[in-house]
């Protein structure tokens, strides 16, 4: 495809998903004033509509990104077979992590690039911020047994020692962006690309090659973006979402694809990158003032892309792409904390937005980013001017004028608010519908065990988000709530491993949320009792949040929520658990001189 029919293709996709969304939010707008003004229209109706149009458009966006991705599906390229004549080094920056399960990760990317004889192509760099000295310690130490076992797998093979390095900061300047940029300062020119992964990455041998004969192939590639698969949960609530991953995100991203073009995503890991391009674009400021507004960019990953395309490098996603993994939350407060920090780093962007020189595109990328954490604020609005609607409204006068002999009944608009109703429903099923039936169609469910385990997954993840959500709106509205009113929530560590939470946890995380529960449903009772039947699917899962929030952190077992990783252990997953195995009983070296190594 020439580049000026794929940018016409790109700029097609964008207007259609942009229009229609823009005319559902419009048409639900319009049905819902006719029903609010029916007993005479008083500011709070305009109030409701125009709430209604800001959510339903964004809604429909989303699922808009689902129809982009189905349209655009195609069959995945072959791979490339050029050789490789560049040098890449694959970053694993670490803070606070366990560094045995970290290190392991690295042994097993090295065995996947070693069978494919590239080692010599490759450098391994752990960049670690973590701050405590004890763990600090550890690491060290496990580096050292990293590297005489990959010594030793060198010696077997008669291949060369391989290069690995390691470099911890004492000041963690930055975050994950400063430790990345200090590593380009210092050692950048050494090499051509750089695979940005996180602590938690894992990738095939082959698909970090193909990812550098990709790059290799189109000199203005700048971003190389890979949709990572969520593997390796045991909760409920982390299959549900590792599902949701596996079986929908493939179609969502390849919608985004299709929107964004060359102006793509960059969500900070299990990223190619060209060197020159990123050292040249993507040194960030530090924001005036204090934070959550000032002071260093959280959310650097849409930043970096951003200042990447108004540079002129491309910056793609491959949704085609297999081989790509990270790990997720296991319970629902692991998934707020990290949400905090995201709901703050994209509220951040409002710095950011107006940026001299930056594409339209990346600019709306910030809009969505800002609009998908203030949209809860928007419906708890929605849910309020209802309420207030209900409870202010005028008594119907049947003779409304005087020596009337007949009544007159007002018009009943109930149906324009169910359709609405439905409407919003449909925006959130229909996409997953039609992503099920594509994937049988396609013969895609097969990796999920099946049409009929499928269907159940996906109506047993469908109840799970019902019941989770309007918890989540809280922890989300909390969030915003925090940052507008300037509260840093800085930059907590990942927590990994077993997610499992008692109910005294539980409940010291959610009790606000029960009073939040119990309070709708009082407010409701004595000034809207008409609205309680459409409130309680929203007030009842704030009243049990806790048992909600204990019960999805318990292990669920298949064939529930099966995703095709538990059928055929991709190669890099299994040889991480091997040399776990191997490394379980190893006693690393203690304080040895030598793994004091940098980058």
């Amino acid at each position: 495809m020439t580049g000026a029919r794929a940018l016409s293709n790109v700029l097609t996709t964008r207007a259609c998903a942009i229009l229609v969304s823009v005319g559902l939010g419009a048409g639900a707008a319009a049905l819902f004033l006719q029903f609010g003004a029916a007993d005479g229209y008083q500011m709070v109706d305009g109030v409701r509509a125009a709430l209604v149009f800001v959510t339903t458009f964004w809604l429909a966006w989303g699922a808009m990104q689902a129809i982009a991705g189905l349209i655009a599906s195609c069959q995945a390229p072959e791979p490339l077979t050029s050789p490789i004549t560049t040098r890449t080094a694959i970053l694993m920056p670490v803070y606070n992590e366990d560094p045995g399960v970290v290190f392991a990760r690295v042994a097993a990317m090295d065995d996947g690039i070693a069978l494919l004889g590239l080692t010599d192509h490759f450098d391994f760099a752990i960049l670690s911020d973590t701050q405590d000295d004890q763990l600090g310690a550890e690491e060290e130490d496990w580096f050292v047994h990293l590297w005489d076992d990959r010594a030793q797998e060198a010696r077997t093979s008669k291949g060369l020692r391989p290069r690995f390095f390691y470099r911890r900061r004492h000041k963690n300047t930055g975050r994950k962006a400063g430790n990345i940029q200090d590593f380009f300062e210092r050692s950048g020119a050494n090499y051509d690309f750089a695979l940005i992964l996180d602590a938690d990455s894992l990738m095939e041998g082959s698909t970090i090659a193909e990812l550098v004969r990709r790059m290799q192939a189109e000199p203005k590639l700048g971003l190389l973006q890979t949709l990572p698969r969520v593997t390796g949960a045991q909760s409920r609530f982390g299959r549900a979402m590792q599902f949701a991953a596996g079986f929908y995100s493939p179609v969502f991203a390849q919608g985004q694809a299709a929107m964004q073009g060359v102006a793509g995503p960059f969500w900070g890991h299990n990223a190619l990158i060209r060197v020159r391009a990123f050292a040249e674009s993507c040194a960030l400021p530090e924001l005036s003032g204090p934070a959550p507004f000032g002071g260093h960019i959280l959310s650097h990953d849409y930043v970096e892309a951003a200042l990447l395309a108004r540079a002129g490098w491309s910056v793609r996603v491959d949704p085609d792409l297999g081989g790509s993994f990270e790990e997720g939350p296991e319970n629902m407060i692991d998934f707020a904390k990290r949400d905090r920090r995201w709901c703050q780093g994209n509220l951040q962007h409002v710095r950011v937005i107006s940026a001299p020189g930056l594409k339209p595109w990346s600019r709306f990328v910030f809009f969505q980013g800002i609009l998908s954490y203030i949209a809860p604020l928007f419906w708890m609005m929605f849910l309020a001017s209802n309420l207030y609607a209900t409870a202010t409204a005028p008594e119907t006068d049947f003779f409304p004028e005087p020596f009337q002999l007949f009544p007159v009944f007002p018009s009943d608009q109930t149906s324009k608010a169910v359709g609405v109703a439905v409407g919003v429903f449909g925006l959130l099923v229909f996409p997953k519908v039609l992503i099920l039936v594509d994937a049988a169609l396609r013969g895609r469910v097969f990796q999920f065990g099946g049409t009929w385990i499928a269907l159940r997954g996906m109506v047993l993840e469908l109840v799970m988000s019902s019941i989770n959500a309007p918890i989540m709106l809280m922890w989300q509205t909390r969030a915003v709530s925090q940052v507008l009113m300037g509260r840093d929530g800085g930059w907590p560590a990942q927590t990994r491993g077993d997610g499992r939470l008692t109910l005294r946890e539980a409940f010291s995380a959610g009790w606000w949320i029960q009073i939040w529960g119990v309070a709708v449903i009082a407010v409701t009772h004595l000034f809207a009792a008409k609205l309680m039947l459409w409130v309680l699917p929203i007030s009842v899962p704030l009243v049990i949040a806790p048992l909600v929030i204990w019960a999805t952190s318990l292990p669920s077992r298949p064939p529930v929520f099966l995703t095709p990783e538990e059928f055929s252990v991709p190669p890099v997953i299994a040889d991480h658990h091997r040399v776990m195995g191997q490394w379980a009983h190893a006693q690393a070296p203690i304080n040895a001189p030598s793994a004091r190594l940098t980058a």
